[in-house]
């Protein structure tokens, strides 16, 4: 069972955080690539090996850069797939040997009833599950880094839920950050969370994609899809005109 299970949602994103910028900065400059992480979805951000912690100076740069850790960062720079030099994300972010254990461990997860030993299989995951939590079958918590998904106590997630922590932008760049989920809330059948913070008492209609639209959902909202009206293009009439 993960030994981090009392941690913060801070401490767990300034942990990942520090562990793939550990493993972007080595790929950034054995193969000569512009490597960058920023706090926003677009910023110009700043370059890996200058936070590389391996070295002293980057190790303290590193260190201040993470002192308030964002809800999410944002990686790029890593080369579109067929360009010679192309670091793939998935190298990044973790080692092969875990990433096909937590593999593994999700997909027997879809089977599993939603009982407590269901959570002692999230928690061995790394996700951080609360006490009297009911997670149903074929739900799937996002096995990028499972450790950045929080549970509150006495919270059903319905079946076919997903919980994302990562969304890949495509050219080497993608996103990685928190999924919050607080006591006494209702997940939805088949709702989808992405990086999200949502309160205690929430409750999220069956079916309902809440992010990337809402960064926070606050207490005891419920929340359902509503669908965007339909009109078709507005069309300029042509005036009349009368023969002569």
């Amino acid at each position: 069972m993960s030994n981090r299970q009392n941690e913060t949602p801070e401490d767990a994103m300034r942990r990942v955080t520090a562990e793939i910028v550990a493993r972007a900065a080595p790929y950034a400059r054995r193969r000569g690539l512009d490597v960058r992480i920023s706090k926003t979805s677009r910023g110009a951000g700043t370059p890996v090996v200058e936070l590389d912690p391996s070295t002293p100076d980057g190790k303290a740069r590193l260190a201040e850069y993470l002192a308030r850790p964002a809800r999410h960062y944002t990686l790029s720079g890593l080369g579109a797939p067929e360009d010679p030099n192309a670091v793939n994300w998935r190298r990044v972010n973790l080692p092969a040997s875990r990433r096909l254990r937590l593999t593994a461990m999700v997909g027997i997860s879809f089977l599993l009833k939603g009982t407590p030993f269901k959570n002692r299989w999230y928690r061995w995951m790394g996700v951080h599950v609360g006490r009297n939590v009911e997670i149903m079958q074929m739900v799937w918590l996002d096995h990028f880094r499972p450790e950045l998904i929080f549970i509150g106590d006495r919270t059903l997630v319905g079946a076919f839920s997903q919980f994302t922590v990562h969304a890949y932008e495509g050219c080497g760049r993608f996103r990685f950050g928190l999924v919050e989920v607080g006591r006494n809330c209702t997940i939805g059948a088949g709702a989808g969370l992405g990086m999200i913070k949502v309160e205690d008492d929430v409750r999220i209609l069956p079916g309902t994609v809440v992010s990337p639209y809402y960064p926070r959902i606050k207490a005891g909202t419920i929340v359902g899809y509503d669908p965007p009206p339909k009109s078709a293009p507005a069309t300029q009439e042509q005036p009349e005109t009368a023969d002569r």
